[in-house]
């Protein structure tokens, strides 16, 4: 069992339909990490936020070239069901700009979403491209974060799209008041991502898909310091639940104060979170 904490905000998660769970660029994690292609029932999921002590979820929609994976509104229903469990995270249609700002625009204002995410690699698309321009323009007017992916894919397909500079570089300078959130790490380039972590004060780091024994050493010697209200826990769940990830806690060497900010206090003041 993980070290029992006050509270867990986990910035990453799924609840996956049997429409994203057959993806056939899920097949290497799923090696990795023995889960099935059968999609959890919500049951499962809510049973695992309570095994990780996880108080709320962010509930991640998918979208690709090709269409929805998880439709914003399947993410709002469970929401919906559980809302003192999850919170929404929107995803939209990146060929459709016009489109895409209206839905998220609906998802903010009528759905109660927190946040936007697009995951660079399923479009092969890096973040600096126009495209995404007009989704930063709505979430600065919403005043709701830009989640992505940072760092390497674990799917066969290419990592270029993840990596931080200049992709990511040239988006926070061209957009000031955009908070973007780098979701996984975003290691072989840890680097980079410190390097705009220090740069920038509106980018922040989740851990998702990583246990946190297994974070780079630089990471969590920055989530020690200066870094310490920059970092928010995820877990890519169901590919890892928060109860495997947090198992080894005790080793990052965190004081109270930064273990506290990250495990919650920096994901409910980024996502504007109730505590």
């Amino acid at each position: 069992m993980p070290e029992r904490v006050a509270d867990v905000v986990d910035a990453w998660m799924q609840q996956p339909n049997d429409v994203f769970m057959q993806q056939p660029w899920l097949e290497t994690l799923l090696r990795w990490t023995g889960v099935r292609r059968q999609a959890p029932p919500v049951r499962d999921t809510v049973a695992a936020l309570d095994q990780g002590g996880v108080s709320c979820g962010l509930l991640s929609a998918w979208h690709g070239p090709a269409g929805p994976l998880i439709s914003n509104d399947e993410v709002a229903g469970v929401v919906a069901a559980h809302p003192d469990r999850f919170r929404g995270v929107a995803t939209v249609d990146l060929t459709d700009p016009v489109g895409a700002v209206r839905e998220i625009r609906r998802c903010v204002r009528e759905l109660g979403f927190v946040a936007v995410r697009v995951v660079p690699w399923l479009w092969n698309l890096p973040p600096n491209d126009r495209r995404y321009y007009p989704l930063y323009v709505a979430c600065v007017e919403l005043g709701v974060p830009f989640c992505t992916q940072i760092g390497h894919t674990g799917p066969l397909c290419p990592s270029e799209p993840g990596r931080p500079i200049p992709y990511l570089d040239e988006v926070l300078l061209d957009f000031p008041d955009l908070v973007v959130v780098g979701g996984h790490v975003g290691y072989p380039w840890i680097h980079e991502v410190l390097s705009l972590a220090t740069k920038y004060p509106n980018f922040y780091v989740d851990t998702s898909a990583y246990a946190v024994h297994r974070l780079p050493g630089e990471l969590v010697e920055f989530m020690r310091g200066r870094g310490r209200e920059r970092v928010l826990f995820g877990s890519n769940y169901p590919m890892i639940t928060a109860a495997d990830c947090l198992r080894r806690l005790d080793e990052l060497g965190l004081d109270d104060e930064a273990k506290s900010l990250f495990l919650a206090g920096n994901a409910r003041r980024v996502f504007g979170l109730s505590g």
